[in-house]
């Protein structure tokens, strides 16, 4: 593909319109207490610091149902007709979502401009919009290296999706390949979450945390040990490592010189960095 088009929907948990989410159920589901149910919960308002608000649109986020809803929402609006959509496209398109991040592939530039004015008008149609400051169509693939060279426009641009930067890159042999990293806002926020629990932690018992920081980290290398990513794995160890000796520290006016943690480290081990997923880059 040499056209991606990296579209976000404005608010789109706030934004569902419920009249035509509760149509779109009733073609799943033909229960009438089930639906009415379904509405009752959509209108129930939100509680905010003891204050109650009406809800006339939207499904509350956190809720156990909403991503369920919003997944037959957008099943009908966006999955159904981009598939009906691209069978009169002039080349090949590629559409991949998981609930309301998405990212289309097209061989066609007039293709992927042409969907982009059709899904803006297809969007309003259900009182949605795309978030114009985070929807880009960009050159990728193979050919975009040499075309925005000659262009003058440097290197291939990026795209993010489910917590990757996906960038252009060479194999060994030099075939083209998409690589893969950790998306930079995706590891800041996790380290964030990290360092308020462990502030939290600080006085448990130092086999209880390393236990809770391993489970951490080996989940962590489950969800994103591509190959390529190997260098992202390595970087947030060592700050998951900064960050334990930072805590430990502060247990005792004495704090704890690097000599002393390493080994420590000998006898409580972290996971090191591993390649999980070795079917892909």
């Amino acid at each position: 593909m040499l056209w991606v088009l990296d579209a976000d929907i404005h608010n789109f948990f706030g934004s569902v319109n419920h009249e035509w989410l509760l149509r779109m159920v009733s073609h799943r589901i033909a229960d009438p207490r089930i639906l009415r149910l379904i509405g009752q919960w959509l209108r129930a308002g939100v509680l905010e610091s003891g204050e109650w608000s009406e809800t006339t649109e939207g499904t509350p986020q956190g809720a156990g149902i909403s991503p369920l809803l919003a997944n037959i929402f957008l099943h009908y609006i966006l999955d159904v007709w981009v598939h009906q959509w691209r069978r009169r496209a002039q080349g090949c398109v590629s559409f991949i979502r998981f609930a309301d991040d998405f990212v289309m592939g097209f061989e066609r530039e007039g293709d992927a401009r042409r969907m982009l004015s059709d899904l803006r008008a297809r969007l309003a149609k259900f009182g949605l919009s795309l978030h114009e400051d985070k929807t880009r169509l960009i050159m990728f693939g193979k050919f975009a290296s040499e075309r925005r060279t000659q262009m003058g426009k440097g290197r291939p641009e990026t795209f993010d999706f489910l917590g990757f930067t996906h960038y252009s890159g060479r194999s060994r042999e030099g075939r083209f390949v998409v690589m893969r990293k950790t998306q930079r806002k995706r590891r800041l926020r996790k380290l964030k979450e990290l360092r308020e629990e462990a502030w939290q932690r600080m006085h448990t018992p130092v086999a209880e945390q390393h236990a809770w920081l391993s489970a951490v980290l080996r989940g962590h290398y489950a969800y994103f040990g591509l190959p390529s990513n190997m260098r992202s794995l390595a970087a947030f160890a060592y700050d998951v490592r900064k960050l334990w000796h930072r805590v430990l520290s502060r247990r005792s006016q004495r704090g704890m010189t690097w000599d002393r943690f390493n080994r420590m480290l000998a006898r409580y081990p972290l996971p090191k960095p591993t390649i999980t997923r070795t079917g892909a880059n």
